[in-house]
């Protein structure tokens, strides 16, 4: 292996390196490396992860549940009655404080709880070349010097210095601001090069809008650009929500009514109507204690763990009580979806052409199945249209099939994988198609043009060119009904 692995990624400007010296630089190559460097560095870098923020313990989760101001008024309220000798007055008050405080700190168990069990079950995943093998492998087992394949709809999973582009544009909104798509080559920027403005690399976080490259990882988990920033918004304070801010300015309210009241009332007894001492602070403490709605903490927190159940029966988890009040606030949520849904699966169960309709046997990615036309099954080796359409589902394709001892699965786009088990019931074998017909060149699919293309080569140096796109966009480029296409 050449270069030195254990070299500082952070040592390099590698926006402003040329390819080779990349690769160079991280004793890689473009194959990408083999599992015994993965190993190594590995154990050198450490996971492709940001380190976790510092949790708290289980006592500080408690003693915060104190921290508010009606409650060191009871508290206080609750001491001096107990000085005073009227102890069931001071059990009442605790009890209030206490039943508030466990139920908070029971919630907010549960929420860490989930939220630690959905972290177990969430596993991003990246695609990256290994032994000149495309893998697909958890993001946090990146290192530096790994092949990374992105394409439109991925999240660059560390910091790339990208090998080859095409057509790619990424949104770096997360970094820099900027709501347009950067446009990438792999060409090297200028050394003096501002983040914005370094268009041969993509960095971890960002989102690939359109287009396809491969990239050599320069920076992974703290290293990154990402990480970076993390680091220095560590110490940033959290916000209060809304109804804290409500409820802290009425506590300050009430609390300095509740002390001018008890300090009056308290002269007034002592000296005008000549109170015994005890009984002189007896008089303050009741009207302390009545007048603070020692209700309040409780019923808010109730009504806090109410919501918050019945947002974990709809699977939203909330962390802290108060947040569900803000959550309550909102109106409208703009999301979007991309890919399929719950098994992340698709299966082509329908080839329609001029002359036939074609039904597809089997589910998943199981390649078992047949090719039917109405009710009798037949070989596809016999249609000519059928063949044709199944070559170019397999050609026209970056999807991989691969076998597991729990199942097939797909290294690539759903709907891609959907195309090469289509191929394989028409009976190809795509790993032998594609060295028969091997790509030349492609368009990747833009949501801007709406279409892949690509170019092949036979043995006899015949060319030709494959696509596949949404509908309305191909038959556009069409000329005639048939196999002749528009140049």
């Amino acid at each position: 292996m050449s270069g030195d692995p254990s070299t500082n990624p952070a040592e390099h400007t590698w926006h402003a390196l040329p390819v080779q010296d990349a690769l160079t630089a991280l004793g890689t190559r473009a194959e990408g490396l083999n599992e015994t460097e993965v190993r190594e560095r590995l154990a050198l870098y450490g996971p492709n992860r940001l380190p976790p923020a510092a949790g708290r313990s289980a006592l500080l989760r408690l003693l915060l549940q104190f921290h508010n101001l009606l409650i060191y008024v009871l508290l206080a309220a609750a001491l001096v009655a107990g000085l005073l000798g009227h102890a069931i007055d001071a059990a009442v008050v605790l009890a209030v404080v206490i039943v508030n405080a466990l139920i908070g700190f029971v919630q907010e168990g549960r929420a860490e709880q989930a939220l630690e069990a959905i972290r177990s079950m969430i596993d991003p995943k990246a695609s990256v070349l290994r032994d000149g093998r495309r893998h697909t492998v958890p993001a946090d087992q990146i290192v530096p010097g790994d092949v990374v394949l992105i394409e439109a709809g991925d999240r660059v999973p560390a910091d790339l210095r990208l090998l080859r582009c095409k057509n790619m544009r990424i949104e770096e909104a997360v970094l820099t601001g900027e709501s347009v798509a950067i446009e990438k080559q792999s060409t090297p920027a200028e050394a003096d090069a501002v983040l914005g403005d370094r268009y041969s690399m993509a960095y971890s976080g960002t989102f690939v809008a359109a287009g396809q490259g491969i990239g050599i990882v320069v920076g992974t988990g703290s290293g990154t650009e990402l990480g970076r920033i993390s680091t220095l918004i560590s110490g940033v304070e959290e916000l209060k929500t809304p109804l804290i801010r409500q409820m802290d300015h009425f506590a300050r309210q009430i609390t300095f009514v509740i002390i001018g009241v008890a300090v009056v009332t308290f002269f007034f007894a002592r000296f005008v109507r000549a109170y015994s001492l005890p009984d002189a602070f007896m008089t303050v403490v009741g009207l302390a204690v009545s007048a603070i709605p020692e209700g309040l903490p409780a019923v808010m927190t109730i009504t806090l763990a109410i919501g918050v159940q019945r947002m974990a029966r709809r699977n939203g988890i909330v962390r802290r009580l108060p947040a569900v009040e803000t959550l309550g606030s909102v109106s409208v949520i703009c999301s979007d979806k991309t890919g399929t849904l719950t098994r992340n699966e698709m299966t082509a169960q329908q080839i329609v052409t001029a002359d036939h309709a074609f039904e597809i046997t089997g589910v998943g990615y199981d390649p078992g199945g047949a090719v039917r036309m109405g009710d009798a099954e037949i070989d596809p080796a016999g249609q000519d249209e059928l063949m044709a359409l199944a070559r170019a589902a397999v050609l026209c394709n970056d999807a991989d099939l691969r076998q597991k001892e729990s199942g097939w699965s797909v290294n690539g786009d759903p709907m891609e994988g959907a195309l090469v088990i289509l191929g394989m019931k028409a009976g190809l074998e795509p790993a032998l198609l594609r060295k028969q017909l091997p790509r030349s060149d492609e368009i990747p699919f833009d949501s801007a043009h709406r279409f892949m293309a690509t170019l092949h080569h036979s043995h006899d140096d015949a060319g030709f060119v494959l696509i596949k796109g949404a509908p309305e966009r191909v038959i556009e480029m069409c000329d005639a009904e048939g196999t002749r296409a528009r140049s």
